[in-house]
């Protein structure tokens, strides 16, 4: 069973416009609803691929109970904790022939309780959980260390968890004892966590990856957008190719990319199977109008064009 986190969720809701009139009343025609933040498209796209998925967090208000529904209606099993306040709404008005404008809420305050008890439903879950992915932000009223405790609850198991965070969250987890067993950041995250300009340029990547902050994390996925990812395991680094495809929406790739490598983590595929899988999932989501979904028609015709290269040192 793979479980999934998602602390910060949100009900998505998009606003197809042909324009957008500002300071002016806009009717939308056609409006789509869906159970939002990174850890629930994680979960989605592990449903689709008809692999084990639990998922949680913290849910509250009537858009939580909306969350619930959604999932029960798609026959995703959840054990979320509850919260006193309300989910948030994420509003995205895709309009203007491409343009894309967001209002995101920052989502609501939650307390130390309300913290630990999630903690509790997590613990249980997590025991039991071959892999574990952690996605996105943190909500307001936990500390951002908040991580590095959830990683300590599973540190005496055999449970390996992807974390998928930036900012504050994940320096605090890589400066601390405790690590993750993967993480994926991209070259802007990896330039904040570094302090250093970094260029797509495979020695460059390679020093980098290299540094001590990193030190204790197995497996280090680098997307490059277009242009694949580069990644270390454990002493070894890989270039991965991906073909040209028509990009629709890509939102949702990099969590389609971490539900690739939690299914193929849970089942100890070979590296390149990993790396193979994570990418073509990520691609067959740009591919989508919705986030967090693919077309697993399609899985084996990508799955055969992606390349893993390992990197001479």
């Amino acid at each position: 069973m793979i479980l999934t986190v998602t602390m910060n969720p949100s009900v998505d809701i998009s606003y197809p416009l042909d324009n957008f009139f500002i300071n002016q009343v806009n009717r939308c025609q056609e409006t789509k609803k869906t159970a939002g933040g990174k850890g629930l498209n994680v979960t989605r796209v592990i449903h689709q691929m008809k692999r084990p998925v639990v998922a949680t967090g913290l849910l509250g208000g009537a858009l939580g109970t909306f969350i619930e529904e959604q999932l029960e209606s798609q026959k995703i099993v959840h054990h979320f904790s509850k919260i006193e306040g309300d989910t948030r709404n994420c509003i995205a008005v895709l309009h203007d022939g491409g343009k894309q404008t967001e209002i995101l809420e920052a989502g609501p305050t939650v307390s130390k309780d309300e913290l630990d008890q999630f903690e509790a439903i997590f613990t249980e879950e997590g025991k039991n959980a071959k892999v574990v992915t952690i996605s996105g932000s943190l909500p307001k009223g936990a500390p951002s260390s908040y991580y590095v405790n959830l990683l300590e609850d599973l540190k005496e198991t055999d449970t390996r968890v992807i974390l998928d965070t930036s900012g504050q969250s994940l320096k605090d987890v890589l400066n601390s004892e405790v690590k993750p067993f993967a993480i994926k950041p991209n070259l802007e995250e990896l330039e904040g966590l570094t302090g250093t300009k970094i260029e797509l340029d495979e020695k460059q990547l390679t020093t980098v990856l290299s540094n001590s902050l990193f030190e204790g994390v197995e497996l280090i996925l680098v997307s490059l957008g277009k242009d694949g990812a580069f990644v270390k395991d454990g002493k070894d680094f890989y270039r991965v190719r991906i073909p040209i495809i028509n990009v629709v929406n890509p939102v949702g790739s990099g969590d389609s990319t971490v539900a690739g490598l939690a299914i193929t983590l849970s089942e100890e595929a070979s590296i390149e199977d990993i790396l193979k899988t994570a990418m073509t999932l990520g691609m067959l989501n740009t591919m989508e109008n919705q986030t967090g979904f693919v077309n697993t028609t399609n899985f084996k015709e990508y799955f055969d064009q992606v390349e893993v290269l390992k990197v001479d040192l």
